[in-house]
């Protein structure tokens, strides 16, 4: 019976053995990380299947063992297969190549370049452009890119900022928004204030240098950024973001996204608050900003409506500090009194202010001399992929912008506003009184943008793609009180002065990429632009004027790259490019010529490679300018500085830029520009005023040649040092070198810039748990050597008796922090 017992439990063991079943888990999760939820999970050929649930994760249970082919797949992503072999439980995570309908490959076909593009570009992902967002502006996120130049009016980053590539200023940077062109259509400036906390909804920016291929808006003279915010969000997240730093500079975020719904449907949102008192004495911004998106994604088509808004109210800081403050002894600081006492230093707290305040001067102390302006931007973008070999996509726009910035002006003229004469009690006339005033745009700005790429063959496509661009402004003034005039008698509604101008930019190009042979590959493209300009109206001078240009511009553009092997390539490229003026140029011109447009022949030379741990790009550049607007001292005949055009002038560079992973948990990644910088030949105007006539009665020409072109150093530097110290926490060392810059064309030392560096420290950690998915806080110190330094500034020159020259500078903050926290559900 025993013997019978023991038989029977060791059949059972065996029976249980040859028929052992076992789990199989994991995750399901997209190239980025993110979890799939219901996503398929199959065991081919059985009946072992499931779905991943709200975290990607699945499980198959009760499978005996043997070998298995795992697949999974998921809408919108390449399957997945993989032989696995059972013998106990096991884990494999499923990474699914691909994203909904690659959504970003086929809206913004027409302007990113790739690896073996014959072009000079920087790459910023989204972990990337998140390493210094606590609230600075656009720009300080792109500081540390090769041949970037950053500065910020109120000194810490926040406001009115700007950026300068090669030299090159932010009317030479073509900036587009999904292909959608950002630049002023008359100043062709971005005002990145207008847009605050806007990197919060960027995905990816592709910094292109040089005149780069074609694109939307005006020609592109020293660089092109491109700025994508399409992203698909696999999964519904709640995103809130804070920050607390120097100059009780706050920033609050939230955001909140559906993920896929029904693998069809996705809406983001964003709300943001920015405050900052700014560096600069009195320089506070008041910023706010949303982003609102909604997309249908279909198997072969988008469809995605985006909003963007912003609302900043800066306070002024765009004079500047005179560099006698800055840098001078008091006795120079006496003397650049006495030269402005009539005009910038009128009553007894503008001479206080001068004489007590320190390096962060503001000339300005009227409580509301503010900048005030809203910008609505609203675009629809539809994606079609008709087949394999075609894809195309269409977006119409339309930005609406109005504000104003409101001055106080110490006894001003009446007759400059069209005001009559106070006439007292005492019958006494008055024709100059304090007064408020404010001056106003308002504008509209919309167009259509098509889009098709073309699959010829299997070596050749070809882009096609076409901009219809119309621009309406208003420019006008209102006086809002002067003291004297009662309220009844002054109407804050009336126009003292008002011009509207019009300008439609017709923009179509075609571009080739051509693969020759596998290795040697042909790039070429042809853009056609149109423009017509009409303008009419008062200036703010009171001053008739009337503009009315056409221009046709036809740019080639055409490169090669040869693959030394498949991570080496080394290229060539040239593009012509060709802009048209400025509308300050059309009107500071009355009584002179019209400035002829710019024309750019620019030269690029390259190589690229990744060597195990290291990548290395070098570029050698040349960019001859024909007819380049540089201000050279001259004034029309009411006092306002002329550009003109200058025959021959010219940028040659190497740019080096490199990333080495030195260990696993140490990152250098430094880059280096050296420069030459040249006008040939120009004459400066200085204007000599007479203090009879009160007027600018004769000018003296002086003769340049071989001059340094203005805001150009030879040398700018950068370094990013990051130390891993463990998973999720790193520090990053940042530091950037920029060389002396010249305030004007004529190379002068008594107009520059010194020299400067600045470093920064970030650190940064994150973690999560199963109830939050991300928790991150980053705190940043800025120059934290304190190094004091000036970034920006301008110079202008007089004669009276003697020659008399003012720089006016701007100081930027010294050693700060800001310090913030992410939370990610």
């Amino acid at each position: 019976m025993l013997i019978k017992s023991v038989y029977t439990i060791l059949f059972s063991l065996l029976i249980i053995s040859l028929s052992a079943q076992y789990t199989l888990s994991g995750r399901v999760v997209n190239g980025s990380g993110e979890p799939l939820i219901g996503a398929s999970v199959f065991l081919h050929s059985t009946q072992s299947a499931t779905i991943s649930d709200d975290r990607g994760e699945y499980v198959l249970e009760n499978i005996e063992a043997g070998g298995y082919q795992l697949k999974s797949s998921y809408i919108g992503y390449k399957s997945y297969t993989e032989y696995v072999e059972i013998s106990d439980n096991f884990e494999v995570e499923i990474i699914l190549e691909g994203s909904p309908f690659q959504v970003s490959e086929i809206e913004i076909i027409a302007s990113e370049l790739e690896y073996k593009s014959p072009f000079t570009f920087t790459d910023y992902d989204k972990e990337q452009i998140d390493l210094k967002d606590l609230g600075q502006d656009l720009p300080y996120l792109l500081e540390h890119s090769p041949s970037v130049v950053v500065t910020s009016d109120a000194g810490a980053g926040i406001g009115y900022t700007g950026m300068r590539v090669r030299g090159s200023d932010p009317t030479r940077i073509n900036v587009t928004i999904n292909g959608v062109p950002l630049n002023d259509s008359e100043s062709h400036g971005v005002f990145w204030v207008n847009l605050p906390d806007f990197a919060n909804s960027v995905e990816d920016i592709q910094l292109q240098r040089g005149a780069g291929p074609s694109t939307n808006g005006a020609g592109a003279f020293g660089a092109t950024i491109g700025l994508n915010t399409q992203k698909i969000t696999q999964n519904p997240y709640i995103n809130f973001k804070g920050s607390y730093g120097s100059f009780n500079t706050q920033k609050l975020t939230g955001s909140i996204g559906t993920g896929l719904i029904n693998n069809r449907f996705t809406i983001d949102g964003r709300y943001s608050v920015i405050n900052s008192d700014g560096y600069i004495d009195r320089g506070r911004s008041k910023l706010s900003s949303y982003y609102f998106s909604a997309a249908e994604i279909g198997e072969n088509h988008s469809l995605r409506l985006n909003v963007i808004s912003g609302n900043e109210i800066t306070y002024q800081s765009w004079n500047g500090v005179p560099e006698a403050k800055l840098f001078g002894t008091q006795e120079e600081l006496l003397t650049h009194y006495f030269n402005n006492s009539n005009g910038d230093y009128n009553t007894v707290q503008d001479s206080i202010n001068l004489f007590e305040s320190g390096r962060n001067y503001n000339a300005y102390t009227y409580e509301n001399q503010v900048d005030d302006y809203e910008q609505d931007h609203y675009q629809l973008l539809y994606a079609l992929r008709a087949s394999d070999n075609f894809k195309v996509n269409a977006t119409a726009h339309y930005t609406k912008g109005r504000g104003y910035f409101e001055t106080f002006r110490n006894r001003d003229k009446l007759a400059n506003y069209g005001i009559d004469n106070i006439i007292t009690a005492d019958s006494t006339i008055i024709s100059r009184s304090n007064l408020i005033r404010r001056k106003w745009l308002d504008n509209n700005f919309y167009g259509l943008i098509l889009n098709a790429d073309i699959q010829l063959t299997n070596s050749a496509n070809v882009v096609i793609g076409s901009g219809y661009n119309i621009y309406e402004g208003d420019h006008f003034g209102r006086v809002i009180f002067v003291e004297g005039v009662s309220d009844t008698e002054l109407d804050p509604t009336r126009d003292y002065y008002f011009s509207q101008s019009t300008k439609k930019d017709l923009n179509t190009y075609a571009k080739l990429n051509y693969d020759i042979n596998g290795s040697l590959k042909l790039f070429a493209d042809i853009q056609y632009r149109k423009l017509d300009y009409v303008a009419n109206g008062t200036d703010d001078d009171l001053t008739e004027f009337t503009i009315d240009a056409d221009y046709n511009f036809l740019n080639p553009k055409f490169g090669l790259s040869y693959s030394l092997s498949d991570a080496s390539v080394v290229y060539g490229s040239y593009a012509l490019a060709q802009r048209e003026p400025v509308r300050s140029d059309f009107i500071d011109a009355r009584g002179t010529d019209i400035p002829s447009p710019e024309q750019l022949h620019d030269v690029e030379l390259g190589y690229r490679t990744q060597i195990g741990n290291l990548s290395l790009e070098s570029n050698i550049y040349y960019m001859l300018y024909k007819d380049q607007l540089v201000l050279t001292g001259a004034v029309n005949n009411v006092g306002s500085p002329i550009r003109v055009n200058v025959d021959n002038s010219y940028r040659v560079g190497l740019e080096l830029s490199a990333k080495y992973r030195i260990t696993d948990q140490l990152i250098w990644k430094p880059n280096l520009t050296i420069s030459r910088n040249k006008i040939r030949e120009f004459q400066e105007s200085i204007s000599y005023f007479d203090p009879v006539t009160f007027d600018f009665d004769f000018f003296d020409i002086i003769d340049h040649s071989d001059t340094d072109i203005s805001f150009s150093p030879s040398l700018i530097g950068g370094s990013n040092l990051m130390y891993v110290i463990k998973d999720g926490l790193y520090v990053n060392i940042l530091s950037k070198y920029v060389g002396k810059q010249f305030l004007d064309n004529t190379s002068s030392d008594l107009r520059k810039i010194d020299s400067y560096i600045i470093n920064d420290i970030q650190i940064s950690y994150s973690f999560g748990n199963d109830y939050i998915q991300d928790i991150t806080a980053k705190f940043l110190i800025n120059n934290f050597l304190d190094t004091k330094y000036v970034a920006n500034g301008y110079t202008y020159s007089y004669g009276v008796s003697d020659l008399i020259t003012e720089n006016y500078l701007y100081p930027q903050a010294g050693i700060n922090f800001l310090l913030g926290i992410e939370v990610t559900f």
